[in-house]
């Protein structure tokens, strides 16, 4: 079943359980969904796309978090936070931070990386083999950090 036909599916059962935070975040959702398909695009869509649209949502809600956060506002981040919780749902599972550096680990190895000079070839390797798997950020200081640039 695609992105859109869950979404649609799960909006019905939100308004019929009368759940008003998972209905609103599903709705940003298939707005984001719409979005895509009016944008002149002539494919239809694709699993990366599913991925982008997704990933793009979650990223909303963590800055937004982030900026509550900062100005003292508890009762907004946390609702941000409960989306964000809805929106993972639709995610693929997000690797452990022991597993994502495992797994940078190696790809220092394949690439022959030894110094932070080096850091571009790791990230590009990194951010292919992980995505959607970890958090950008999260690659990011890892890779600095093994390889001696942090």
């Amino acid at each position: 079943m695609n992105l859109t036909t869950t979404i649609n599916d799960h909006i019905k059962e939100a308004m019929k359980a009368g759940d008003k935070l998972r209905l609103e975040t599903l709705r940003s959702l298939r707005a984001g969904i719409l979005e895509f398909e009016k944008s002149g695009v002539d494919r239809a869509m694709t699993s990366d796309d599913e991925f982008k649209i997704l990933n793009s949502a979650a990223k909303k809600r963590k800055d937004a978090i982030e900026m509550f956060d900062v100005n003292n506002r508890a009762d907004a981040a946390e609702k941000e936070r409960q989306e964000l919780a809805i929106i993972m749902t639709y995610l693929p599972a997000q690797l452990s931070e022991h597993d994502v550096r495992a797994e940078i680990t190696a790809i220092i190895a394949l690439v022959g990386a030894t110094t932070p000079a080096d850091f571009g070839k790791v990230m590009g390797a990194a951010t292919k083999s992980l995505k959607g798997r970890a958090d950008g950020a999260m690659i990011q200081r890892i890779a600095k950090q093994l390889l001696g640039g942090a």
